[in-house]
């Protein structure tokens, strides 16, 4: 299964704003849009940290899905409300748009049994 790690600086003041959220997709009013989204974009498993760093805070994001460039494309191209609402959270938090290509880090260790 591809999978992708990144970090997302979080702006200043932003921390709490998304720590709420994620709690809402985790169990609250945002659960079942969240769960949707990510189905229709084929990401069968999504995690997030907050890493509290000298420079701010940060968000690490892992995702699998089975074509992870068709779940960038439809996390930043769908038209769907949820869709819309979450680019604008992202935008809101972290200072970028998930509207723009999406420039995957480069993986430069990847230990463990042979891939």
């Amino acid at each position: 299964m591809p999978t992708i790690a990144f970090a997302a600086p979080l702006l200043a003041g932003m921390t709490q704003v998304d720590r709420d959220v994620m709690a809402s997709f985790q169990a609250g009013e945002h659960k079942s849009d969240y769960e949707d989204a990510r189905r229709r974009a084929g990401i069968t498993r999504e995690t997030v940290w907050i890493q509290t760093t000298p420079g701010g805070d940060m968000a690490i994001v892992y995702l699998e899905a089975d074509d992870l460039e068709a779940a960038f494309t439809a996390l930043g191209k769908s038209d769907e409300p949820f869709d819309r609402w979450f680019r604008d959270h992202v935008q809101r938090v972290h200072g970028f748009s998930l509207a723009d290509e999406f420039h995957a880090p480069e993986k430069i260790l990847d230990f463990g049994p042979e891939r």
